[in-house]
């Protein structure tokens, strides 16, 4: 089973920036498809960005794009998201996820095709 770590969250105010980081184990990172997810209280598991493997492609929600980016390092078996601009509604947990079967950029989009999930972190937006 791939573990993901996440790490990177923290309080930052309206307008400033966060870098989250994913740290996978396991041999075949590079052959994963990644995302990152997050849930706010009460809400669904609502995507955010995810990044390909072969080749290498990134894919946003439309309230990400634009301000956020999805990056992936496989010599280190990391995947970051740079989140820039934020706002109070981005506060959530923010999961990072694997994705070991399949490559189509629309299915990135769709928790249940990702097969591995970290524990979260939480990033907390003040007005």
């Amino acid at each position: 089973q791939v573990q993901l770590v996440e790490s990177g969250g923290g309080l930052v105010q309206a307008g400033g920036s966060l870098r989250l980081s994913c740290a996978a184990s396991g041999r075949t990172f590079s052959s994963y498809g990644m995302g990152w997810f997050r849930q706010a209280p009460g809400m669904e598991r609502e995507f955010v960005a995810a990044i390909t493997a072969r080749p290498t492609r990134t894919y946003y929600a439309d309230s990400a794009r634009g301000r956020f980016t999805i990056s992936r390092d496989n010599a280190k078996n990391t995947v970051s998201l740079q989140m820039n601009s934020l706002k109070p509604e981005d506060t959530a947990v923010y999961y990072c996820a694997a994705r070991t079967v399949g490559s189509n950029v629309v299915g990135s989009a769709l928790p249940g095709n990702y097969d591995n999930w970290g524990q979260g972190t939480q990033v907390t937006v003040s007005p």
